[in-house]
């Protein structure tokens, strides 16, 4: 069914003239309007404002953290978001700009389905709740480290003192978590993944934690401070602990047909790469066919 609303969410400075052509072409052809859905904080304005929730899909156009911002603005409406790689590696997008164009027809035919992605629900000592689809992380603020003390359903699992910690999604751990030496969720597992950044001295590996626990983390920030970021983006409290659960199904995303497994994609854009034993013997072998 062919949309009759489009809500467009860009990157605050990236240059997407040729997505938003792309897309204004598209729309043109099949008599659907196109509007912008703002985003708190970001003034860039390329089109006439309009709510998620009069849209029937949003298009994230420029890279991961305009694809967030648009699951986050679209999640309280229910409304389905496909993100657009415009100049970006883009993990979490489904569709390069240059494709863009094949990728509506694709969502006008229906040969799409919804990918329902879970979150992290955080709560502060004082009530305040955030939400993170990637992940949250306590981050050292200066000098000195951050102590940590992580405990899952109420049972210690370590005190960790360095750089600070973050937990991330099945879906988000390809980002922050994957760059920080912890393990990679494939599409299928659920629960969160704990992973320390710098710990100095002891022992506390990354720790998966099942869907249903509660991740409590009392946070004592050292000398220099500490500060918690929830998607990338820097939280206004300053609360001693936190508590962590995971929401199942929080945001949508789009999965076109013909959309390459996430696995792949992370190998294709090289953030996965073979041992370099492994290349060498590839390329012999291909050298040796010839």
């Amino acid at each position: 069914m062919v949309p009759t609303q489009l809500g467009l969410v860009v990157h605050p400075r990236r240059d997407v003239g040729g997505a938003l052509q792309a897309i204004d072409d598209w729309a043109s052809k099949h008599g659907v309007a196109v509007g912008q859905v703002m985003i708190p904080g970001q003034p860039r304005q390329i089109d006439d404002p309009v709510d998620a929730a009069s849209c029937d899909l949003l298009l994230a156009v420029g890279g991961d953290g305009t694809t967030l911002a648009a699951l986050h603005s679209a999640a309280s409406v229910s409304r389905p978001v496909l993100g657009v790689a415009a100049g970006s590696i883009g993990v979490l997008t489904s569709v390069h700009v240059d494709d863009l164009s094949a990728a509506l027809e694709h969502v006008a035919a229906g040969t799409w389905t919804r990918r329902s992605l879970p979150a992290l629900d955080v709560t502060a000592a004082s009530g305040e709740i955030k939400v993170a689809i990637n992940d949250f992380a306590v981050i050292r603020d200066g000098t000195g480290q951050v102590i940590t003390a992580i405990s899952v359903d109420d049972e210690l699992y370590a005190r960790t003192a360095g750089d600070g910690l973050v937990v991330a999604t099945p879906f988000g751990s390809s980002a922050y978590t994957m760059a920080a030496g912890g393990p990679i969720m494939a599409d299928g597992a659920e629960g969160m993944v704990v992973t320390p950044l710098a710990h100095h001295g002891g022992v506390a590996p990354p720790l998966v934690v099942g869907p249903d626990s509660r991740l409590t983390l009392s946070v004592e920030p050292g000398y220099g401070g500490a500060r918690f970021e929830a998607d990338g983006q820097v939280l206004a409290t300053e609360a001693a602990e936190v508590t962590v659960i995971l929401r199942r199904d929080y945001a949508t995303m789009v999965m076109l047909a013909d959309q390459e497994p996430r696995l792949a994609g992370l190998r294709r854009r090289g953030l996965i790469v073979d041992g370099p034993r492994i290349l060498v013997r590839d390329k012999r072998s291909a050298s040796s066919d010839r």
